[in-house]
């Protein structure tokens, strides 16, 4: 079983997730709104930070929840947490294994709150130290980087907003999520054809907007521990603010372009970018106008809503990540310095 086998296994993984999950969420849900719940606190590490970007951004759109993302040495090193008893205290992590993050739960049951985990073990740490668990069901991921379990921590974050704001239509984009997936995974020969196109590159950004903002961290931090490059993640706008000036001659940029929200605007800017500073153009859109611009465009399905997008747009992320790794001539199953469980104080 290797990287490859586990991209591929999403589909699955995400509808054993909706299949077995579904009555738990619920209950979740039902404690959320009994208690009046109007806020998270979030603490995450590395991949499942950026799963709880895509929370901070779904939950506040669709069920005006403000959400804040913890300083875990705030509650370990400095010993000065934060007043949250009257928040929810969520923590995510695929093995519910970094004393970190279970502190915060910790604390955050000290303090009253309601506590929650998100993870792939029920019975880690994190599970055994927070009142409510969410399992992400994903099965067994021996890659050190984590593709399978990220897609089931969104979904499982996109389920608990549905619930919570019993919209029919959220459940009925969920419900087709394994399709969705299995959708992205047929662009696999026309990524590994492309990587090749790519495999001296170095450095790159990557862009995103909005729900997608947690896409471009995750595409980021897949270059950077499987292919080595040093990619950077921005919001269109944080780029204009300053690192645009990177922007010259065959300067790789990917972009993450779902229609909706400000795809506009993105889109303008990639025109800037293509047009005058003549960048290196991956896109991953629906959007014809983005694709156009690409030199590498990635086609997503073109009714996707932009809430749930995220989902299925780090699949070709991923399949990227894993065939320019094998274009660099690295290994994808040994990304060096790493191990699968991070513990982190």
């Amino acid at each position: 079983m290797g990287l490859r086998d586990e991209i591929f296994e999403q589909p699955e993984a995400i509808a054993r997730l909706l299949r077995s999950q579904s009555e738990a969420v619920r209950s979740v849900a039902d404690r959320i709104c009994s208690k009046n719940i109007r806020w998270v606190f979030l603490a995450a590490r590395g991949t499942s930070d950026n799963a709880g970007l895509y929370g901070k951004y779904l939950w506040g759109s669709f069920n005006r929840l403000s959400v804040a993302l913890a300083a875990p040495s705030l509650f370990s090193v400095y010993q000065t947490p934060p007043q949250i008893g009257d928040a929810l205290v969520l923590g995510i992590s695929q093995s519910g294994q970094s004393p970190d993050i279970v502190g915060v739960i910790e604390e955050g049951r000290r303090q009253g709150a309601l506590t929650l985990a998100i993870t792939n073990d029920p019975s880690s740490p994190l599970a055994e130290a927070a009142e409510l668990v969410i399992d992400t069901v994903a099965g067994e991921e021996k890659a050190v980087a984590a593709t399978k379990t990220y897609t089931t921590q969104l979904t499982a974050i996109a389920m608990l907003s549905a619930a919570l704001s019993g919209n029919p239509e959220q459940n009925e984009w969920l419900e087709r999520l394994p399709a969705l997936c299995e959708a992205a995974l047929r662009l696999e020969k026309t990524i590994e054809v492309a990587a090749e196109r790519y495999r001296y590159i170095s450095q790159c950004v990557v862009l995103g907007r909005g729900f997608n903002y947690a896409t471009a961290f995750e595409w980021s931090l897949k270059l950077k521990e499987l292919a080595y490059i040093v990619a950077d993640a921005y919001s269109p706008a944080d780029f204009q603010h300053g690192p645009m000036a990177l922007a010259q001659d065959g300067f790789p940029v990917f972009a993450v372009v779902p229609r909706g929200g400000d795809s506009e605007n993105l889109i303008a800017l990639l025109q800037r970018l293509v047009e005058e500073r003549r960048v290196e153009l991956l896109a991953i859109s629906n959007e014809k106008k983005a694709l156009d611009l690409a030199h590498t465009p990635l086609t997503l399905r073109e009714d996707l809503p932009e809430w749930v997008s995220p989902i299925p747009a780090i699949i070709p992320a991923q399949l990227f990540c894993y065939y320019l790794t094998r274009a660099k001539g690295l290994d994808t199953e040994d990304p060096r310095g790493l191990s699968k469980v991070t513990r982190t104080w």
